[in-house]
């Protein structure tokens, strides 16, 4: 594999072509440990959210400089220093098999990290229902994922607030560790005329100092380094060195102890908690904003009762999607300083003049040198640094970003009945799982990749050799060289995305879900219908990931159990393991929830057993108990034919056991499918066993396979759309029965 760094275009020997205008973006290679520059396709535009050109943003020398040290281990370094995700592979090599394992590892570790949280640029572009700001207006950005060392970022509505004239893009690119420093101060709950210790004179306790003499208070700073020990001085903070801050703290507090500390130091040893118990006074609250050993000693902290707290972050709404993505703010009359609030209020200080970050900035680089920033945060360049700035080209007036990048096209389809794939979604499931599997098949030629952050398209594009990477979901679904759509992407997409591609005539598979409601269902269907009666020659064709029916193992046990002369009773019981409430795939209008998102593919699997739908839906579930989200149930599925199938799905179970087992019997014989690694058959006293000890296969291969064959033939969906439209109506009535606590009759 060509290393990180290395000219983006050169690595696909000229294959790969952008119609997004390009940018350059700083990534992580995880893998090997090197920063780059990356040329990838602009992100799109997503609701709630704006496009904004970057000025100038901030790299942090403390969350920044792990992720690239992190990177830098090797991969015993790696794995010696997160234990927990070696057990957690550990336990996925029992469950999955040994080469399912290291290529889901390494695909991970293959995904480039955007680095950069903290940024400050001009506003191009505004979402749908975004009307706190207007194109053309100057911004500070917030943000991991969001405000990145990039030329272009789609930032949401709370992580971003308007820069006043009087702010420069450069000051304006500090605002997010302003906001980390504004909220330790608040928690510290300090009041004027207080005197308040800051232990760390690095940019975030400068900034927490500078905050908290703009407040009104009187600041003790405490460092090793004697430089930042002066500057802090030239700043107005009355800075000591360590050796002498126990006395300078107490001629400082008139002997009576500081009435708050904020410790902003990035040590991982406890020293700074140790000082902070011994200058503080009786009562005193002692916030941890930087990252230091937590071991508190207990006589200080007993006998002066000491009230100790770890600031997360820039506040309130922090790590809640349903504020940074969502767009739901916090009444401000029972939450004051909410993230984007303290973003407001640190630029406000700016504006005001009452805080000085210019003195902060050690070093400016243009994007391009990016590297450079990282060797000097990582002390490869001996050279000492506070405030280090990236600086980007801004465009013309009237002018836009870079122009397109284009490269001699590859071969694409000869024919059209050769399948010439654009694809929507480059996450984790579409490079891990199943592209790797597509490009493996022949007659599939990978046109184009598309996803909303342009990065993940451009990698995958690189990876799997598509001839082009594009951050708009409609230049691919248009474009007259692509025949077949592949919709990868988060649940609540899909309906809409799959209904687009069949309107403009292409091909559709799409993973599962195909719609999170009957009424996004009944459009799919009638969009369907409607467009095989336009193209009665050459109809589109539509299935739906529900790849476990296409495992080499389900298709032997669906063949040992194909002569049967009775109905048949099955039992699939998932260990789905638990997700936190607060993810995407439990919210209803995202994800849907872990029934419709998830459970389809087992009434699906049962489906395929019978041969047809169920017609009768009762489903039971475990209380939540405030943990859970309908995800510990049970489905009674009964079957046209008598058939009866029961599916227990449950998240309260533990990760390192097994995740699914499947056992019928009917007429005699009894079949047990264990995590499609093992498959028993039983039958007049005889017994087979099947195993896969290296490899856990579910049929993503075979499913493409099957449709790609479907389209090059002009045959029969490798799904039928009976059973297809009849498993989604199966779930949603599963979730209506959930519930009600009453059983569903489905129509025939």
């Amino acid at each position: 594999m060509p290393a990180p760094g290395e000219d983006f275009f050169q690595r696909t020997r000229g294959r790969l072509v952008y119609t997004s205008p390009a940018m350059k973006q700083v990534l992580q290679d995880l893998r090997s440990g090197k920063t780059y520059i990356a040329e990838v396709p602009e992100p799109a535009l997503r609701p709630g959210m704006a496009l904004v050109r970057t000025a100038a943003s901030l790299v942090s020398a403390g969350t920044e400089r792990m992720v690239v040290e992190f990177a830098e281990k090797s991969l015993l370094g790696k794995a010696r220093s997160r234990p927990d995700l070696v057990r957690q592979v550990l336990d996925k090599a029992r469950r999955e098999g040994l080469l399912t394992t290291i290529e889901a590892a390494f695909n991970r570790l293959d995904q480039p990290m955007p680095l950069g949280y903290s940024s400050a640029g001009e506003v191009i572009a505004v979402g749908e229902g975004l009307d706190e700001v207007r194109v053309g207006q100057r911004v500070a950005c917030a943000g991991g994922g969001y405000a990145v060392h990039a030329e272009v970022a789609c930032v949401p509505r709370h992580l971003l607030t308007p820069l006043p004239d009087e702010v420069t893009y450069e000051e304006g690119a500090f605002a997010t560790l302003g906001a980390i420093a504004m909220h330790g101060f608040r928690l510290g709950e300090i009041q004027v005329g207080e005197r308040v210790a800051v232990i760390g004179l690095g940019l975030l306790g400068l900034l927490a100092a500078g905050i908290a003499r703009a407040a009104g208070c009187r600041v003790l700073g405490v460092d090793l380094d004697p430089r930042r020990v002066e500057l802090g001085r030239r700043m107005g903070v009355e800075a000591v060195l360590r050796p002498q801050a126990e006395e300078a703290a107490a001629v400082f507090s008139q002997g009576r102890g500081c009435d708050a500390i904020l410790i902003c130091a990035d040590s991982s040893a406890s020293d700074p908690v140790e000082l902070a118990g011994a200058i503080a006074r009786d009562r005193a609250r002692v916030v941890a904003v930087g990252a230091v050993g937590l071991h508190l000693p207990r006589k200080p902290y007993f006998e002066k009762e000491l009230f100790f707290v770890n600031s997360r972050s820039y506040g309130p709404g922090r790590y809640d999607p349903a504020y940074e993505e969502g767009g739901q703010d916090y009444p401000i009359g029972f939450v004051r300083w909410t993230e984007g609030r303290n973003l407001e209020g640190f630029v406000d200080l700016l504006a005001q003049g009452r805080l000085e970050v210019q003195p902060l900035i050690s070093h400016r680089f243009p994007i391009e040198q990016a590297p450079a920033a990282y060797e000097l945060i990582t002390g490869k360049r001996q050279e000492p640094f506070l405030g280090i700035l990236l600086t980007y080209p801004q465009a013309a007036p009237g002018g836009g970003t870079a122009p397109a990048l284009a490269f001699a096209a590859a071969p694409g389809a000869s024919s059209a009945s050769e399948v010439s794939l654009g694809v929507l979604g480059a996450g984790n499931f579409a490079t891990a799982v199943m592209l790797p599997s597509v490009r493996k098949i022949p007659g599939i030629h990978l046109e184009s990749i598309a996803s909303a952050a342009g990065l993940h398209a451009a990698h995958a594009g690189r990876k799997f050799g598509f001839r082009r990477a594009v951050g708009d979901e409609s230049e691919l679904i248009n474009d007259p060289a692509i025949n077949t759509i592949a919709v990868l992407t988060r649940h609540h997409l899909h309906a809409r995305q799959v209904i687009a591609a069949l309107q403009a005539g292409k091909h559709v598979f799409c993973e599962k879900p195909l719609a999170l409601s009957a009424a996004e269902l009944d459009e799919v269907a009638g969009e369907l219908q409607s467009a095989r009666e336009k193209n009665q020659d050459r109809a589109p064709l539509l299935t739906v990931g529900f790849n476990r029916r296409f495992a080499p193992f389900a298709q032997r046990m669906q063949a040992f159990l194909a002569s049967r002369k009775e109905p048949l009773a099955a039992v699939y019981r998932v260990n789905a393991g638990y997700i936190p409430k607060k993810h995407w795939v439990h919210d209803p209008l995202q994800g849907g929830g872990r029934l419709v998102g998830e459970a389809c593919h087992f009434v699906d699997f049962l489906t395929f057993l019978v041969g047809a739908p169920p017609h009768r839906v009762a489903a039971q579930a475990l209380p939540d108990l405030g943990r859970y989200q309908e995800d510990n149930f049970s489905l009674t599925l009964t079957f046209p034919d008598g058939s009866l199938g029961v599916v227990f799905y449950l998240a309260n179970g533990d990760k390192s056991f097994g995740k699914e087992r499947v056992e019928v019997f009917c007429g005699g014989r009894i079949a047990v499918l264990d995590d499609f690694r093992s498959l028993e058959m039983v039958q007049d006293g005889r017994r087979q066993v099947v195993q896969s000890r290296l490899r856990q296969d579910k049929g993503h291969g075979a499913i493409w396979q099957a449709f790609a064959s479907a389209i090059q033939t002009g045959g029969q969906p490798p799904i039928p759309y009976q059973q297809i439209f009849g498993v989604h109506r199966a779930v949603f009535a599963a979730l209506e029965s959930l519930r009600t606590s009453q059983a569903v009759e489905l129509p025939a």
